[in-house]
């Protein structure tokens, strides 16, 4: 479809011979598929996401979208073991009681008051 579709990138008519779909209805000229955090060009050697009609590298989106651990703020890695309270989720490490410091662990009982492990 070349020369029909238009860029989501940068809004011109896509003449190139390829182009990046990235979804059924988002295409991009090849060189226009960068992601909309560091300007990494993403191709189809790396891991593209979609937020908002906005492209991110695997890193950026997990940094700017990703759940976040609820103590130390960080995100997520795929080979991480969390703890879950509620709503909120823990690195495995992170999951201490807030009075002493004692790291909880699985079939260990503990409560939450407001958004303190005790």
């Amino acid at each position: 479809r070349p020369g029909l579709a238009l860029c989501a990138g940068c809004g011109g008519r896509i003449q190139d011979p390829f182009l990046l779909r990235v979804s059924p209805d988002l295409e991009w000229h090849v060189a226009c598929l960068k992601c909309a955090e560091c300007g990494q060009p993403l191709d189809e050697t790396c891991t593209c996401f979609l937020r908002d009609g906005k492209a991110y590298c695997k890193r950026d989106y997990s940094r700017l979208f990703g759940i976040k651990c609820a103590q130390c703020r960080a995100a997520f890695s795929s080979s991480d073991l969390v703890m879950r309270a509620r709503d909120q989720v823990y690195h495995l490490e992170c999951f201490r009681c807030a009075a002493c410091g004692r790291q909880l662990l699985p079939g260990d009982q503990f409560c939450l008051r407001e958004r303190d492990l005790l």
